[in-house]
């Protein structure tokens, strides 16, 4: 990062951009190894989990019309055969759900830690390897992984306090046909809408603040709020604008890859590539900017990163639990 601190706090939504792409042209190759080894594996779980759970889906449902044209027609054995091959099928597809989203969650924490480690080393122009990266990101992950659970924790009861406000709204509004019950609603919803968001960029910056500073879990995400405060505009439109493109290549890997019959396999398979190869560079993008902003808010709150403090902080992680002495610490004793 050439800027310095100070300027980083006038760089808007544009200048974000062009920061995070700075990076990661001048990086390429420490960013290009950190894209093989971890984010074109979490790309390539989370199409291959579109397709996967697309099959799994078709056959519980054709088994489901097979158990429906049976009955009346023929033996209960053979029905209850049927039950017992959809409750296979409904266990086999609930598994790869656990499986596709444990994979998710190391994957995306690796990733989160490898690039929010290596741009704050390059922000205080310390020599980065792939290898001393690697080192690392096993140590990171675990305050970055105290977050999420956290975060997790945080969006669960978010979500139960949602159940039960929908819950007493369906009871007080009766059969619904008022008006004002549907005004009511619909706000209710965009509130929703509002607090999931704003909790999802809270949770991003969270991950940087864990890895950069003294701070994780709760204390992190109080810290991520305070800093968002004056920003919340600028973060708000990079998520949506981010979400959007993620939403967008989500959908055209449905329609020309899961449903994209007509092209014939070959067609397929070079539309998958395709969505692959945009899908981690939007990833790897994704997680620049959130580290680029978190630079830009402690900018904006003026909060200045002394670079041979921080430096000593990523010596630290590098080093595990072991704080190397200093000169004074030691004390010589004349015997």
């Amino acid at each position: 990062m050439d800027r310095e601190q100070d300027e980083l706090q006038f760089l808007g939504i544009i200048g974000i951009y062009k920061e995070s792409f700075k990076i990661i042209y001048n990086w390429r190759k420490i960013f290009s190894q950190i894209t093989l080894t971890l984010i074109l594996p979490l790309s390539f779980i989370f199409l291959a989990h579109i397709e996967i759970s697309n099959i799994l889906l078709s056959r519980i449902l054709h088994s489901e019309l097979v158990l429906d044209e049976t009955r009346g027609a023929d033996s209960a054995s053979r029905q209850k055969k049927l039950s017992d091959v959809i409750n296979k099928e409904w266990a086999t597809y609930w598994l790869f759900k656990a499986a596709y989203l444990t994979s998710m969650l190391i994957f995306g924490l690796l990733s989160t830690s490898a690039v929010v480690y290596t741009i704050a080393s390059v922000y205080t122009s310390r020599e980065i390897t792939f290898q001393k990266i690697m080192r690392v990101v096993p140590r990171v992950w675990k305050r970055v992984m105290i977050t999420f659970l956290c975060t997790f924790l945080a969006f669960f009861l978010y979500n139960l306090l949602a159940i039960v406000v929908l819950v007493l709204f369906v009871i007080f509004n009766g059969n619904g046909q008022s008006n004002a019950g549907d005004i009511i609603g619909f706000f209710l919803l965009i509130l929703y809408v509002i607090g999931f968001v704003y909790m999802t960029i809270i949770w991003q910056l969270a991950s940087v603040v864990s890895v950069l500073e003294e701070t994780r879990g709760i204390k992190a995400m109080i810290k991520s709020m305070k800093l968002l405060r004056g920003n919340m505009w600028v973060a708000t439109i990079i998520f949506f604008k981010l979400n959007v493109l993620a939403a967008v290549l989500q959908f055209a890997f449905q329609a020309l890859v899961v449903r994209g019959g007509m092209f014939g396999t070959m067609g397929r398979v070079g539309f998958g590539v395709l969505c692959l190869l945009l899908l981690f560079k939007l990833i790897l993008f994704a997680l620049v900017i959130q580290t680029v902003l978190y630079f830009v808010c402690k900018s904006y709150h003026h909060e200045i990163i002394d670079k041979s403090a921080l430096s000593d902080h990523l010596e630290v992680i590098y080093l595990g639990d072991y704080v190397p002495l200093k000169s004074k610490d030691v004390q010589l004793e004349q015997v």
